[in-house]
């Protein structure tokens, strides 16, 4: 339940002073690193429902296709210790209404916003990234390439070196945007595919997307969530998180997206210390919307204190 006295703080009003909080990711330029995982903001488009969206670095909407989907059966979500499960399928309206819709209210904002795609085939994903680029509102692509709750688009992607590899490839050919491959957080493929999707000519990596997960009602005996399979998102996904953006930094040059269980500003740092150049606040925004501008005012204040100038000093500083 929403805490209503959390959307009574006041954030402080940024100063022409202080650290530097402006980080270059894949070419994209943030006033500061902080964005939101697609598909846990701004339900509908009401982006500044709680705060201005212009507030973060980048915005990234919910994932989009190439056609109409009505996502997964109802029950979609469950909470659970430390987290949300669910399984929400990427609804999805066709390309026709999110033109006429969902493409003008993202045009009008003064901020990068890096657009969130996903297919079922090559075919699909690369018409899909083609036709946002000709949009030409997008500051980059982000490829979902390891939905963990869908029975169909993104899982070969996320979990085979060789396709990701193809079709990192081929969307190089029709976009000279920035291409972001969101991976799936699997230890044993992690790696391989990441390496891949650099090879490829992919600009940078976002992880972790939410495990795979599933939750039994212990009276009827059986998974809770109408898909069966859903995911794990939240807090207690995070060590998990830091690991693997840790892990990645150490093995591939493309700088990274960190995600997963991000709550604060502590979180910010570990997983900008791990090697993450920008981070993206998920399933915390179901249960504070401030959590984003209050992490970013504790962050300037926290940089003040330890005489840190430039926020970028704090990427990778756990490997030294």
């Amino acid at each position: 339940m929403l805490d209503n006295t959390l959307l009574t703080r006041e954030i402080a009003v940024p100063t022409l002073s202080g650290p530097n909080m402006a980080v270059e990711i894949a070419g994209i330029k943030m006033k500061n690193p902080l964005t939101v995982g697609s598909g846990t903001y701004g339900h509908h488009g009401n982006f500044n429902q709680f705060y201005s969206v212009e507030s973060m670095g980048a915005l990234v909407p919910k994932t989009i296709r190439n056609y109409q989907w009505p996502g997964n059966p109802a029950p979609r979500v469950h909470e659970v210790v430390a987290g949300l499960h669910s399984s929400v399928g990427i609804p999805s309206n066709d390309w026709e209404t999110f033109i006429s819709k969902d493409a003008k209210i993202l045009q009008a904002f003064n901020l990068p916003v890096i657009q969130s795609v996903i297919g079922r085939t090559e075919d699909e994903y690369v018409e899909l990234v083609e036709k946002c680029s000709d949009l030409g509102i997008f500051a980059g692509l982000e490829l979902n390439l390891s939905c963990p709750n869908l029975k169909q688009g993104g899982l070969d992607f996320g979990y085979d070196p060789i396709a990701a590899e193809r079709l990192i490839k081929r969307a190089r050919r029709v976009t000279n945007l920035p291409i972001i491959a969101k991976l799936a957080p699997d230890y044993s493929s992690l790696l391989g595919v990441a390496k891949a999707v650099e090879a490829a000519g992919a600009d940078a990596i976002s992880l972790v997307n939410a495990p795979r997960a599933m939750c039994i009602d212990y009276k009827t005996r059986r998974p809770i969530i109408g898909n069966q399979i859903g995911a794990l998102s939240g807090a207690a996904i995070k060590p998990m998180a830091v690991y693997m953006v840790w892990q990645l930094y150490r093995a591939v040059k493309i700088p990274l997206f960190g995600m997963g269980g991000i709550s604060d500003y502590r979180d910010v740092i570990e997983f900008m210390a791990a090697g993450a150049r920008a981070v993206a606040f998920g399933t915390i925004n179901y249960v504070n919307p401030m959590a984003l501008p209050m992490a970013l005012d504790d962050l300037k204040r926290y940089l003040e204190e330890e005489n840190i100038d430039d926020i970028n000093d704090l990427v990778g500083s756990a490997h030294d």
